[in-house]
């Protein structure tokens, strides 16, 4: 199967990261991520490239795994063979409201990612968020 345009990030990321002279370590790939449920994220740095398309090329490019991942959880069709299929629509109403907190939630992170605080960041970031209460779990006063 031919890879799609997104799988083929590595040639424009390698060529900013020559132009700004930007070392992969000082990097921020931000990308979907098939293994975690939809509205939670992961920070981490360096890692397995899990089978996605777009790490791997960026990788092929770089010459290095070892750069910084934000993953942004998408979940899982239940079905390996619907995984093409999942990753390239829109995700479903109620996921792409997660999808969408999530990604606001690693934006909150954001001064401490440019300050270059990673410990910080992968504090805030890898913590769930907390479930709304409902009228049934509210504490009784």
């Amino acid at each position: 199967m031919p890879q799609t345009f997104m799988n083929r990030s590595g040639q424009s990321v390698q060529a900013l990261a020559s132009f700004f002279r930007i070392q992969p370590a000082e990097m921020l790939v931000v990308h979907d991520e098939l293994d975690i449920p939809p509205g939670q994220l992961r920070l981490k740095f360096g890692g397995g490239l899990g089978g996605h398309n777009g790490l791997k090329d960026n990788c092929a490019h770089l010459g290095t795994q070892d750069f910084w991942r934000l993953r942004i959880g998408i979940g899982h069709p239940g079905d390996r063979n619907e995984v093409v299929n999942y990753v390239l629509k829109p995700p479903r109403k109620e996921e792409a409201g997660e999808i969408d907190a999530a990604i606001d939630r690693a934006l909150l992170a954001w001064p401490l990612l440019a300050r270059s605080d990673f410990n910080a960041a992968t504090q805030k970031i890898n913590a769930r968020p907390t479930p709304p209460k409902s009228e049934s779990n509210k504490e009784l006063p």
